[in-house]
């Protein structure tokens, strides 16, 4: 028997004038409308023509949860990212109309208030397995009791990013590059999140131009920094005119070199991935582009023509992936996840410790299993398929590589080294 979900969507009342989403799902909104953003009613946007806004293939996964769940939308609606944003799943009654949800989820939601919020795109839901409480897509997006469990090791803001803040949403901690929070939105909210503390709040994460254009002055101001990482929230939720502003500003500071944006959007959202969006980033070079990937089951045929969309473009991809325990804390796992990566020319660049959020004992594995996880790749794969595996220092300290133990010591004057199979090897070291 066929269930159904209404359309999900805010009152335009209910967004801040601040916020930064799409437009207000109670307007007249045109097939293709035109790019336009309240944080900036004065600004020209870019343009985008109805051809350019070209959709994405749709596969017959999405077309069956489409015709299931949102039997009143079009192909054209779930081509729309603005309708995915629109019609997330944000409630216990939307979920559980797709979802046999268990015990445990059921008291995990009753007490999410003051915690990150739920938010899942239709897309993204279509790839969970609406009967497995212990998916791995289901457990790193549907709350779980296990949250609840503070241990004394973990805290809101466990990277210290707060005391590194020059002003609102620059992070600045290492001598030549900086972090740029513009926003506090994502359209997926990972329970992970080492931001928890800042996305999905409204008061909280509040951006205007006016925070932006301090937080550009301190970067023109300090001729050090060559790198500006992109991230929040999520960038590429924003307008292509916000973040046309905010690329064509920073591409006239001289001494940044070269801009990067942090997004798991390609894997949560890749409708949003335009042609449009698509040919106005590739007006900035070099611009490169990190992108969240979690486990194999994330690369479908929409994510794959969104990523091969940007690297066509000539975007340098990288994938951060963080290690969580019970998802994809397994060598043949990952290795899959990493071959998949690079047949859609995305490179494997970071394997992330779980960062110790607050409730986050559940998601983290210990120290050995991601060692044990690199040395089950290097040599048993390509060099382009193993990340570098690190740890994000507690209380600020940057991130730390960490490698299985290869050089065994030193035997006169030669290296003792040790390769992918155990067996010894001397290097000449005069």
């Amino acid at each position: 028997m066929k269930q159904s979900i209404p359309v999900i969507a805010k009152k335009e009342s209910e967004f801040s004038a601040e916020e930064v989403e799409p437009p207000s799902p109670t307007a007249q909104v045109e097939p293709n409308p035109p790019e336009s953003h309240p944080l900036f009613p004065e600004y020209i946007p870019f343009p985008i023509s109805r051809n350019e806004r070209g959709s994405l293939r749709i596969s017959s996964r999405s077309i069956q949860f489409l015709t299931t769940y949102f039997p009143g939308a079009t192909k054209q609606d779930w081509s729309s990212w603005e309708w995915q944003i629109r019609n997330s799943f944000t409630t216990l009654d939307q979920l559980r109309r797709v979802f046999r949800l268990s015990d445990e989820e059921l008291l995990a939601y009753a007490d999410i208030e003051g915690n990150l919020p739920l938010r899942i795109t239709p897309y993204y839901a279509s790839l969970i397995d609406p009967y497995d409480p212990v998916g791995p897509l289901r457990k790193s997006m549907i709350p779980q009791q296990a949250e609840k469990i503070i241990s004394v090791e973990e805290a809101a803001d466990p990277l210290s990013e707060d005391h590194d803040t020059k002003v609102p949403g620059l992070v600045h901690r290492y001598p030549d590059r900086v972090l740029f929070l513009v926003t506090g939105f994502c359209s997926a909210y990972c329970r992970y999140c080492t931001r928890s503390r800042l996305v999905g709040d409204q008061n909280k994460r509040h951006l205007n131009l006016e925070q932006w254009e301090r937080a550009l002055a301190y970067i023109e101001a300090n001729p050090q920094v060559r790198d500006v990482l992109l991230s929040g929230g999520d960038p590429l939720t924003l307008s292509d005119s916000c973040l046309n502003y905010l690329l064509k500003r920073l591409s006239r500071i001289p001494h940044v070199e070269f801009v990067r944006i942090g997004t798991k959007v390609p894997v949560v959202l890749p409708q949003r991935v335009t042609t449009g969006l698509v040919q106005m980033l590739k007006r900035f070079r070099p611009l490169w582009m990190s992108i969240h990937f979690t486990h194999p089951d994330e690369i479908t045929p929409e994510t794959a023509q969104a990523v091969e969309r940007l690297a066509d473009a000539g975007i340098p991809l990288g994938s951060q992936t963080v290690l969580l325990k019970g998802i994809n804390d397994d060598v043949a796992v990952l290795k899959k996840l990493y071959h998949e990566l690079l047949k859609i020319r995305v490179r494997p660049y970071y394997l992330y410790q779980c960062d110790p959020i607050v409730g986050s004992s559940h998601f983290r594995t210990p120290v050995s299993k991601g060692i044990e996880i690199i040395e089950g790749l290097r040599g048993h794969t390509s060099g382009y398929a193993v990340p570098q595996y690190v740890i994000d220092a507690p209380g600020g300290g940057g991130k730390i590589p960490l490698l299985p133990d290869y050089c065994q010591g030193k035997e006169g004057d030669k290296i003792v080294l040790r390769n992918f199979e155990g067996k010894t090897f001397y290097y000449p070291d005069r």
